[in-house]
Protein backbone atom coordinates (compact mmCIF):
# COMPACT_ATOMS: atom_id res chain seq x y z
CA UNK A 1 0.00 0.00 0.00
CA UNK A 2 1.00 3.66 -0.33
CA UNK A 3 1.81 5.80 2.70
CA UNK A 4 3.54 9.03 3.72
CA UNK A 5 6.63 7.87 5.57
CA UNK A 6 9.11 9.78 7.69
CA UNK A 7 12.67 8.43 7.89
CA UNK A 8 15.56 9.73 9.96
CA UNK A 9 19.15 8.52 10.03
CA UNK A 10 20.34 10.69 12.91
CA UNK A 11 18.90 13.03 15.56
CA UNK A 12 21.15 15.70 14.06
CA UNK A 13 19.38 15.65 10.69
CA UNK A 14 15.72 16.36 9.86
CA UNK A 15 13.51 13.49 8.71
CA UNK A 16 12.98 12.82 5.03
CA UNK A 17 9.39 12.69 3.78
CA UNK A 18 8.36 10.38 0.97
CA UNK A 19 5.48 8.53 -0.64
CA UNK A 20 6.48 4.96 0.14
CA UNK A 21 5.20 1.51 -0.70
CA UNK A 22 4.85 -0.42 2.55
CA UNK A 23 3.18 -3.70 3.55
CA UNK A 24 -0.52 -3.52 4.31
CA UNK A 25 -1.04 -4.17 8.05
CA UNK A 26 -2.25 -7.62 9.06
CA UNK A 27 -5.22 -8.15 11.34
CA UNK A 28 -4.39 -9.15 14.93
CA UNK A 29 -6.71 -9.94 17.87
CA UNK A 30 -8.82 -7.08 19.29
CA UNK A 31 -7.98 -4.85 16.33
CA UNK A 32 -9.52 -3.91 12.99
CA UNK A 33 -8.17 -2.90 9.59
CA UNK A 34 -9.50 0.47 8.48
CA UNK A 35 -9.48 1.72 4.92
CA UNK A 36 -8.46 5.32 5.53
CA UNK A 37 -10.44 7.92 3.62
CA UNK A 38 -8.85 11.13 4.94
CA UNK A 39 -6.20 12.42 7.38
CA UNK A 40 -5.48 16.05 8.29
CA UNK A 41 -2.05 17.67 8.36
CA UNK A 42 -2.14 19.49 11.71
CA UNK A 43 0.62 21.75 13.12
CA UNK A 44 1.75 18.83 15.30
CA UNK A 45 2.05 16.66 12.16
CA UNK A 46 4.22 19.36 10.62
CA UNK A 47 6.32 19.51 13.78
CA UNK A 48 6.70 15.73 13.71
CA UNK A 49 7.83 15.88 10.09
CA UNK A 50 10.45 18.44 11.12
CA UNK A 51 11.75 16.08 13.80
CA UNK A 52 10.35 18.18 16.62
CA UNK A 53 9.20 15.33 18.89
CA UNK A 54 12.16 13.57 20.55
CA UNK A 55 10.15 10.43 21.32
CA UNK A 56 9.12 9.71 17.70
CA UNK A 57 10.73 6.54 16.40
CA UNK A 58 11.61 6.05 12.73
CA UNK A 59 10.72 5.01 10.11
CA UNK A 60 7.19 6.16 10.84
CA UNK A 61 3.98 6.69 8.85
CA UNK A 62 2.71 10.23 9.46
CA UNK A 63 -0.74 11.49 10.40
CA UNK A 64 -2.57 11.88 13.72
CA UNK A 65 -6.24 12.47 12.79
CA UNK A 66 -8.16 10.12 10.53
CA UNK A 67 -11.50 8.92 9.22
CA UNK A 68 -12.36 5.79 7.29
CA UNK A 69 -14.27 2.52 7.05
CA UNK A 70 -13.61 -0.76 8.87
CA UNK A 71 -12.85 -3.42 6.24
CA UNK A 72 -11.50 -6.29 8.39
CA UNK A 73 -12.35 -7.35 11.92
CA UNK A 74 -15.34 -8.62 13.85
CA UNK A 75 -18.41 -8.91 11.59
CA UNK A 76 -20.33 -6.38 13.72
CA UNK A 77 -17.63 -3.78 13.04
CA UNK A 78 -17.00 -4.33 9.31
CA UNK A 79 -18.54 -1.53 7.26
CA UNK A 80 -18.65 0.89 10.18
CA UNK A 81 -17.69 4.49 9.34
CA UNK A 82 -15.24 5.57 12.02
CA UNK A 83 -12.86 8.37 12.97
CA UNK A 84 -10.25 9.08 15.60
CA UNK A 85 -7.01 10.69 16.69
CA UNK A 86 -3.59 9.50 17.74
CA UNK A 87 -3.19 10.10 21.43
CA UNK A 88 0.42 9.50 22.42
CA UNK A 89 1.22 6.59 20.11
CA UNK A 90 0.08 6.72 16.47
CA UNK A 91 2.45 8.77 14.28
CA UNK A 92 4.97 8.75 17.14
CA UNK A 93 5.82 5.23 18.32
CA UNK A 94 3.42 3.34 16.06
CA UNK A 95 2.40 4.18 12.52
CA UNK A 96 -0.01 7.02 11.85
CA UNK A 97 -2.89 7.31 9.43
CA UNK A 98 -1.64 8.88 6.21
CA UNK A 99 -1.79 5.54 4.44
CA UNK A 100 -4.32 3.57 2.45
CA UNK A 101 -4.94 1.17 5.35
CA UNK A 102 -4.26 1.21 9.07
CA UNK A 103 -4.46 -1.11 12.08
CA UNK A 104 -6.54 0.25 14.98
CA UNK A 105 -7.47 -1.24 18.34
CA UNK A 106 -11.21 -1.83 18.72
CA UNK A 107 -11.25 0.42 21.80
CA UNK A 108 -9.81 3.29 19.74
CA UNK A 109 -12.75 3.39 17.31
CA UNK A 110 -15.45 6.05 17.38
CA UNK A 111 -18.42 5.96 15.03
CA UNK A 112 -18.32 8.93 12.67
CA UNK A 113 -21.13 11.47 13.25
CA UNK A 114 -23.58 11.32 10.36
CA UNK A 115 -23.43 15.03 9.61
CA UNK A 116 -19.63 15.01 9.18
CA UNK A 117 -18.01 14.06 5.89
CA UNK A 118 -14.88 11.92 6.00
CA UNK A 119 -12.80 15.04 5.32
CA UNK A 120 -14.46 16.97 8.16
CA UNK A 121 -14.15 14.04 10.56
CA UNK A 122 -10.44 13.77 9.76
CA UNK A 123 -9.82 17.33 10.98
CA UNK A 124 -11.56 17.49 14.37
CA UNK A 125 -9.68 14.95 16.49
CA UNK A 126 -6.64 16.90 17.71
CA UNK A 127 -8.28 20.32 18.18
CA UNK A 128 -11.51 19.15 19.80
CA UNK A 129 -10.03 16.54 22.13
CA UNK A 130 -7.44 19.09 23.25
CA UNK A 131 -10.20 21.65 23.77
CA UNK A 132 -12.30 19.18 25.73
CA UNK A 133 -9.40 18.49 28.12
CA UNK A 134 -8.99 22.24 28.67
CA UNK A 135 -12.72 22.70 29.30
CA UNK A 136 -12.63 19.83 31.79
CA UNK A 137 -9.54 21.19 33.58
CA UNK A 138 -11.12 24.63 33.90
CA UNK A 139 -14.33 23.24 35.38
CA UNK A 140 -16.41 25.74 33.41
CA UNK A 141 -19.85 26.52 34.84
CA UNK A 142 -22.84 28.19 33.23
CA UNK A 143 -22.30 31.25 35.44
CA UNK A 144 -18.68 31.73 34.31
CA UNK A 145 -17.23 34.33 32.00
CA UNK A 146 -14.56 32.64 29.87
CA UNK A 147 -11.80 34.31 27.86
CA UNK A 148 -10.27 32.28 25.02
CA UNK A 149 -6.88 33.57 23.88
CA UNK A 150 -6.09 32.52 20.32
CA UNK A 151 -9.76 32.04 19.48
CA UNK A 152 -9.17 32.18 15.72
CA UNK A 153 -6.93 29.10 15.71
CA UNK A 154 -8.09 25.50 15.37
CA UNK A 155 -7.91 24.63 19.07
CA UNK A 156 -9.08 28.09 20.16
CA UNK A 157 -12.12 27.90 17.90
CA UNK A 158 -12.94 24.46 19.30
CA UNK A 159 -12.66 25.82 22.86
CA UNK A 160 -15.03 28.68 22.01
CA UNK A 161 -17.64 26.28 20.63
CA UNK A 162 -17.41 23.81 23.51
CA UNK A 163 -17.44 26.58 26.11
CA UNK A 164 -20.55 28.11 24.57
CA UNK A 165 -22.13 24.68 24.77
CA UNK A 166 -21.84 24.87 28.58
CA UNK A 167 -23.93 28.04 28.64
CA UNK A 168 -21.03 30.20 29.86
CA UNK A 169 -20.38 33.70 28.56
CA UNK A 170 -17.46 33.45 26.15
CA UNK A 171 -15.14 36.31 25.18
CA UNK A 172 -12.73 35.85 22.29
CA UNK A 173 -9.20 37.23 22.01
CA UNK A 174 -6.99 37.17 18.92
CA UNK A 175 -4.80 39.46 16.84
CA UNK A 176 -7.82 40.42 14.76
CA UNK A 177 -10.38 43.21 15.03
CA UNK A 178 -13.41 40.91 14.80
CA UNK A 179 -12.96 39.50 18.32
CA UNK A 180 -13.81 40.97 21.73
CA UNK A 181 -10.14 41.60 22.51
CA UNK A 182 -7.44 42.46 19.98
CA UNK A 183 -4.22 41.29 21.59
CA UNK A 184 -2.13 43.09 18.96
CA UNK A 185 -3.45 46.54 19.90
CA UNK A 186 -4.35 45.77 23.53
CA UNK A 187 -1.62 43.41 24.82
CA UNK A 188 -2.45 44.28 28.44
CA UNK A 189 -6.08 43.24 27.85
CA UNK A 190 -7.38 46.49 29.35
CA UNK A 191 -10.73 46.18 27.56
CA UNK A 192 -11.59 43.29 29.88
CA UNK A 193 -12.10 45.77 32.71
CA UNK A 194 -14.95 47.29 30.72
CA UNK A 195 -16.31 43.98 29.44
CA UNK A 196 -16.50 42.50 32.96
CA UNK A 197 -17.35 45.70 34.90
CA UNK A 198 -14.03 45.39 36.68
CA UNK A 199 -14.79 41.91 38.04
CA UNK A 200 -12.40 40.03 35.78
CA UNK A 201 -12.95 36.73 34.02
CA UNK A 202 -13.55 33.43 35.79
CA UNK A 203 -11.66 31.28 33.30
CA UNK A 204 -8.91 31.99 30.79
CA UNK A 205 -7.99 29.33 28.25
CA UNK A 206 -4.81 30.22 26.40
CA UNK A 207 -3.85 28.46 23.17
CA UNK A 208 -1.04 30.88 22.26
CA UNK A 209 1.53 30.61 25.07
CA UNK A 210 3.09 34.09 25.00
CA UNK A 211 4.73 34.81 28.40
CA UNK A 212 3.93 38.52 28.14
CA UNK A 213 0.30 37.81 27.29
CA UNK A 214 0.04 35.23 30.08
CA UNK A 215 1.29 37.82 32.58
CA UNK A 216 -1.32 40.32 31.39
CA UNK A 217 -4.06 37.70 31.45
CA UNK A 218 -3.34 36.46 34.98
CA UNK A 219 -3.97 39.98 36.25
CA UNK A 220 -7.48 39.85 34.75
CA UNK A 221 -8.66 36.74 36.61
CA UNK A 222 -11.57 37.11 39.02
CA UNK A 223 -11.64 35.61 42.51
CA UNK A 224 -11.25 31.80 42.25
CA UNK A 225 -10.14 32.24 38.64
CA UNK A 226 -8.66 29.39 36.59
CA UNK A 227 -6.03 29.73 33.88
CA UNK A 228 -5.43 26.82 31.47
CA UNK A 229 -2.72 26.80 28.79
CA UNK A 230 -1.49 24.35 26.16
CA UNK A 231 1.51 26.02 24.60
CA UNK A 232 4.84 27.79 25.12
CA UNK A 233 7.24 29.62 22.79
CA UNK A 234 9.45 27.44 20.61
CA UNK A 235 12.28 29.99 20.92
CA UNK A 236 13.20 32.58 23.52
CA UNK A 237 12.15 32.62 27.15
CA UNK A 238 9.35 30.34 28.33
CA UNK A 239 9.28 31.74 31.86
CA UNK A 240 6.72 33.87 33.69
CA UNK A 241 6.81 35.45 37.17
CA UNK A 242 3.95 34.95 39.62
CA UNK A 243 3.24 37.02 42.73
CA UNK A 244 2.53 34.23 45.22
CA UNK A 245 0.70 36.51 47.66
CA UNK A 246 -1.60 37.84 44.94
CA UNK A 247 -2.14 34.33 43.62
CA UNK A 248 -3.16 32.64 46.87
CA UNK A 249 -5.22 35.56 48.16
CA UNK A 250 -7.39 35.42 45.04
CA UNK A 251 -7.61 31.60 45.13
CA UNK A 252 -6.26 31.37 41.59
CA UNK A 253 -5.36 28.14 39.78
CA UNK A 254 -2.92 27.56 36.92
CA UNK A 255 -3.17 24.40 34.79
CA UNK A 256 -1.00 23.09 31.98
CA UNK A 257 -2.48 20.67 29.45
CA UNK A 258 -0.52 18.31 27.19
CA UNK A 259 -2.91 16.29 25.06
CA UNK A 260 -0.06 13.94 24.13
CA UNK A 261 -0.24 12.44 27.62
CA UNK A 262 -3.54 10.78 26.67
CA UNK A 263 -3.85 7.34 25.06
CA UNK A 264 -5.59 6.68 21.76
CA UNK A 265 -8.35 4.90 23.68
CA UNK A 266 -8.84 7.88 26.01
CA UNK A 267 -9.12 10.18 23.01
CA UNK A 268 -11.65 7.84 21.38
CA UNK A 269 -13.79 8.07 24.51
CA UNK A 270 -13.64 11.87 24.38
CA UNK A 271 -14.68 11.90 20.73
CA UNK A 272 -17.54 9.54 21.48
CA UNK A 273 -18.72 11.84 24.27
CA UNK A 274 -18.67 14.74 21.78
CA UNK A 275 -20.69 13.02 19.04
CA UNK A 276 -23.82 14.84 20.19
CA UNK A 277 -21.93 18.13 20.12
CA UNK A 278 -20.84 17.52 16.51
CA UNK A 279 -24.53 17.18 15.62
CA UNK A 280 -25.49 20.37 17.52
CA UNK A 281 -25.80 24.03 16.54
CA UNK A 282 -22.67 24.83 18.57
CA UNK A 283 -20.34 22.92 16.23
CA UNK A 284 -18.91 25.05 13.44
CA UNK A 285 -16.48 23.16 11.25
CA UNK A 286 -13.69 25.15 9.65
CA UNK A 287 -14.16 25.57 5.91
CA UNK A 288 -10.62 26.52 4.90
CA UNK A 289 -9.30 22.98 4.51
CA UNK A 290 -7.88 22.00 1.11
CA UNK A 291 -7.87 18.36 0.05
CA UNK A 292 -4.73 16.84 -1.44
CA UNK A 293 -4.33 13.30 -2.82
CA UNK A 294 -2.05 10.92 -0.95
CA UNK A 295 0.30 10.89 -3.94
CA UNK A 296 0.89 14.65 -3.55
CA UNK A 297 1.00 14.85 0.25
CA UNK A 298 4.77 14.54 0.49
CA UNK A 299 5.17 17.63 -1.70
CA UNK A 300 2.71 19.51 0.51
CA UNK A 301 4.76 18.67 3.60
CA UNK A 302 7.93 19.84 1.85
CA UNK A 303 6.26 23.10 0.82
CA UNK A 304 5.07 23.73 4.36
CA UNK A 305 8.47 23.04 5.89
CA UNK A 306 10.73 24.68 3.30
CA UNK A 307 8.56 27.52 2.00
CA UNK A 308 6.36 28.36 4.97
CA UNK A 309 3.07 27.42 3.31
CA UNK A 310 0.36 28.18 5.91
CA UNK A 311 -2.51 26.41 4.15
CA UNK A 312 -4.71 23.84 5.90
CA UNK A 313 -4.54 20.46 4.16
CA UNK A 314 -6.35 17.13 4.41
CA UNK A 315 -4.82 14.08 2.74
CA UNK A 316 -7.46 12.03 0.91
CA UNK A 317 -6.87 8.45 -0.14
CA UNK A 318 -9.25 8.25 -3.11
Amino acid sequence: MKAIRLERDSPDTPPTISLATVPKPKLIPNHVIVKVRASAIHPSDQMNARGGFPYTTFPRIAGRDWAGVVVEGKPALVGLEVFGTSGNTHAFTTDGFQAEYTLVHEDALTQKPKNLSFVQAATVGVPYTTASIEIEKAGIKKSDTVLVIGSSGAVGSAVVQLAKGTGARVLEASRQNNTDVNTATDPELKVLDELTNGKGVDVIIDTVGSPALVTSALAKLALDGRFVFISAPKTGSTEITIDLRYFYRKDLSLYGVNSLNATTQEMAKRLDEMRGFFDSEFFQGRSNWKTVPLTEAGKVYENIIKNGDTGKYVVVME
